[in-house]
């Protein structure tokens, strides 16, 4: 495939997904002339060629439960475990095929029931072949010297290139022991280039993901007091998901309490909070394998702090900078930049900084150009404007792709400024000179916020009809969340309420 061609292929899916015909968005779900589209728009650069994606497989373990790999299900809509996609392209013809265990009535009694080959091609558009027919299909093709195009299996695609030991992997290394003349080359980029700009039909799905996040953020805003366990808020958000039509959460359900809310990935979840803390949720819903991403930090007793309005607001005026600049075409860095301003502005003001532009030496793994690390970087530890959301909470964005690095109308992402006061990472600094000096000017300050960590993160899709706020109804204006925390609390699963009630 030639790699100068490869950037059209988004164009390429909306004019065949306009061909589709989508009748009705109702049933929220995504057509399967969709799926046609999609997959004959991977294959379009290609002139003759064999493309091979694999499936998730069977989990070994009763936990977590099966769900489809990304890639696999756009190209497909087929949500069974084991499946193998096929695809042959000779000279501008393009055929699919879809290899399929065959299950006997007894193990359907032990996994459920499955799709049958004859009925894969009313349910998929795709045609249907056994599994056991996959490896005698591939090694006649590869005799055929046709190069091979590979659609990786891996779980997320962050780790694709990394992830070598999938079903898909192992497969493809036994086939060209076989075959050692065969050319094989990787489909992953390609196809997160046409999974960058959302469908009408997905942003639909997504849509209905945020929905059920928002109502399930709310329950928590509620339920939030003093005493109460992190575990039981992770369980009223991820019950609520489930009871309003959600297939899973998102990804790990982080709900941090104290210092944990200044651990950006913390999921222990396991402390209890305690009065004058902050709590942030970062949680969301899967709605139909497209997932949502929404944070939000609160009071635990209902009522910010001086100390926790101060980092708060900045945190919620660098989010509003970052969206004010969105729109079709625009830079990413022209977004960036201007959160990053107000955050940096905020934090010299607090004392935390020296100056927007003053640099440390830094701590342990985290890297910096030759002139060091800015201060900043202690206290925002992540990007303003978040990330790409679809199937997988990280999902491609057209905005990542270094030739534009721009927004485009199909963008579906989300923007999540944070600032995190984290005594323990500023006292790991290494001894020097200028970051002595930096630590004698910045410690009073430290202490005042030491343990606030913020974190605010709302969903966006840019449509032809401009910037939508899918997140909107979760309050995160510091008087409106004030406000919702006095409602009576809600009962929680398994009966009663948590914690003691708010001072």
């Amino acid at each position: 495939m030639s790699p100068s061609r490869e950037p059209a292929l988004p164009g390429i899916l909306t004019g065949l997904m306009a061909l589709a015909a989508v009748s009705s968005l109702a049933g929220a779900q995504v057509p399967l002339g969709e799926y046609a589209a999609r997959r004959a728009a991977l294959a379009a650069p290609i002139d003759s060629g064999v493309i091979v994606a694999f499936g998730a497989v069977e989990p070994v373990t009763l936990w977590p439960t099966f769900f489809q790999t990304p890639a696999f299900y756009y190209l497909t809509g087929f949500g069974e475990s084991d499946a193998v996609l096929l695809m042959v392209k000779r000279d501008g013809a393009l055929s699919a095929r879809l290899f399929v265990p065959t299950r006997t009535p007894l193990r359907e009694r032990w996994d459920g029931a499955r799709t049958g080959i004859a009925e894969l091609e009313a349910r998929t558009g795709i045609g249907g072949s056994d599994i056991a027919g996959l490896r005698p299909a591939l090694d006649s093709l590869a005799a055929g010297a046709l190069p091979f195009y590979i659609v990786s299996d891996a779980q997320t695609s962050d780790y694709a290139v990394r992830d070598s030991l999938t079903r898909g992997a192992r497969f493809l290394s036994q086939v060209r022991l076989a075959h050692p003349w065969l050319v094989m080359h990787s489909l992953d980029s390609a196809v997160n280039r046409l999974r960058a700009r959302k469908s009408a039909s997905e942003i639909v799905l997504l849509r209905q993901a945020t929905e059920i996040s928002n109502r399930a953020h709310r329950e928590a805003m509620k339920a939030t007091a003093p005493g109460c366990g992190e575990f039981e808020i992770q369980a009223l958000l991820e019950g609520t998901f489930r009871r309003l039509g959600g297939d899973r959460p998102g990804y790990g359900s982080i709900v941090g309490s104290g210092p944990n809310a200044t651990i950006l990935h913390y999921m222990a979840n396991n402390r209890v909070m305690q009065n004058g803390e902050l709590l942030l949720i970062d949680a969301a819903s899967s709605f139909d394998h497209y997932s949502s991403d929404v944070t939000r930090t609160m009071p635990v007793n209902g009522r910010f702090s001086p100390a926790q309005r101060e980092i708060y607001q900045i945190v919620r005026d660098a989010q509003e900078a970052f969206v004010r600049q969105i729109g079709p075409d625009v830079s990413y860095d022209v977004a960036s930049d201007s959160g990053k301003a107000v955050v940096a502005k905020g934090l010299v003001r607090l004392g935390l900084i020296e100056a927007a532009d003053a640099t440390m030496d830094p701590p342990a793994g985290m890297r910096c150009p030759d002139g060091g690390c800015l201060q900043l970087q202690l206290y925002a530890l992540h990007g303003f404007g978040g990330h790409g959301i679809g199937l997988e909470v990280h999902d491609p964005a057209q905005y990542y792709q270094e030739v534009a690095d721009r927004f485009g109308v199909g963008d579906v992402f989300t923007v999540e400024p944070g600032i995190y006061v984290s005594p323990e990472l500023i006292e790991s600094l290494p001894d020097t000179p200028k970051n002595r000096a930096l630590l004698a000017r910045s410690r009073p300050a430290v202490e005042k916020y030491a343990a606030i960590g913020v974190r605010i993160e709302d969903v966006y899709a840019l449509t032809d009809r401009g910037l939508e706020w899918l997140s909107t109804g979760v309050p995160r204006e510091i008087t409106e969340i004030e406000a919702l925390m006095r409602q009576r609390e809600p009962a929680l699963p398994g009966g009663g309420s948590c914690g003691r009630p708010r001072t």
